[in-house]
């Protein structure tokens, strides 16, 4: 293994372990002591271990087990292998360390609580995977209907805030949704939104092998652009050549991004931020490998 490629494992490691600290820290510290809930994967697991008399630790774990089991031949390797990773180190961070109980004020246990575990779940994502598995069926689904990711999570958490409201209280299920959009912005905050979809502007003099792999392997469109070069290192030239310009989603961009470091690593990459986008091959996409 390369010295560069040590270096990018050991800092995503850290993020990764930065964001089940938090988490952890959230949940055990602050939402769970207070009978609160979250969106997701999370939420499911905390409102089990509120009303049954297993601990969250334990429930975390084997209910994120199906998503990893999903996500396995959907999702690029070593994405599931950090995920599975980090769903064990979290699970035995709240089973072994202690959090102290910061407060028990409603309102200072909504805001904090769902700021902690969205930091938690957006460093995590930066880190290069994620420690709540419903995003994994959400991009699943997107393969077979015509629905956003963002619309599948909604209709999840209406549930799972439904079943809090039934189970906890009315007023609980209130506070729990207050920490679930602060963790949701919080989220925002740090990767700006998991489902954003991302345009790259790819520049090669192999265009025509990075093309082909990301039609292939990515099952996604590609628009190519005529070009002509500028002023460069090379000074002023009329090199006629072409530009690539495809659409993906954020957690796609790992897998986009090595298959254009292999074809060539002095390709040139712009990347911007895609508020939404319709039509074409975006809603049937593949997920990364």
């Amino acid at each position: 293994m390369k010295k560069q490629q040590i270096s990018k494992l050991i800092k995503e490691s850290l993020w990764l372990l930065a964001g089940i600290m938090a988490a952890s820290f959230g949940l055990k510290g602050l939402l769970l002591p207070n009978s609160f809930i979250d969106g997701g994967v999370t939420g499911i697991a905390l409102l089990i271990a509120e009303t049954t008399i297993f601990d969250l630790s334990y429930v975390v774990l084997v209910i994120s087990i199906p998503f990893l089991i999903l996500g396995y031949k959907q999702m690029s390797r070593m994405f599931i292998i950090k995920t599975a990773a980090s769903i064990v180190v979290m699970s035995l961070v709240l089973a072994f360390v202690d959090f102290p109980v910061i407060t028990n004020d409603l309102l200072l246990v909504a805001i904090f609580g769902g700021f902690f575990l969205g930091a938690g779940m957006g460093l995590a994502i930066r880190g290069g995977g994620v420690i709540d598995g419903l995003e994994i069926l959400a991009l699943y689904l997107t393969r077979r209907i015509n629905v956003s990711i963002g619309d599948l999570i909604m209709v999840s958490n209406v549930l799972i805030f439904g079943a809090a409201g039934l189970l906890l209280g009315i007023e609980e299920a209130m506070y729990s949704m207050i920490a679930y959009f602060v963790a949701s912005k919080t989220v925002d905050f740090f990767i700006k939104g998991i489902e954003e979809y991302l345009g790259l502007t790819i520049i090669s003099n192999d265009n025509d092998k990075i093309k082909k792999r990301i039609i292939k392997e990515m099952n996604t469109g590609v628009t190519v652009f005529a070009s002509k070069g500028g002023y460069g290192n090379r000074g002023d030239t009329k090199s006629h050549n072409e530009v690539l310009y495809t659409v993906i989603t954020r957690l796609e961009f790992l897998k986009v991004q090595q298959i254009v470091q292999e074809v060539d690593k002095t390709a040139f990459i712009v990347i911007e931020g895609v508020r939404d986008v319709s039509g074409g091959m975006i809603k049937r996409r593949t997920l990364p490998d």
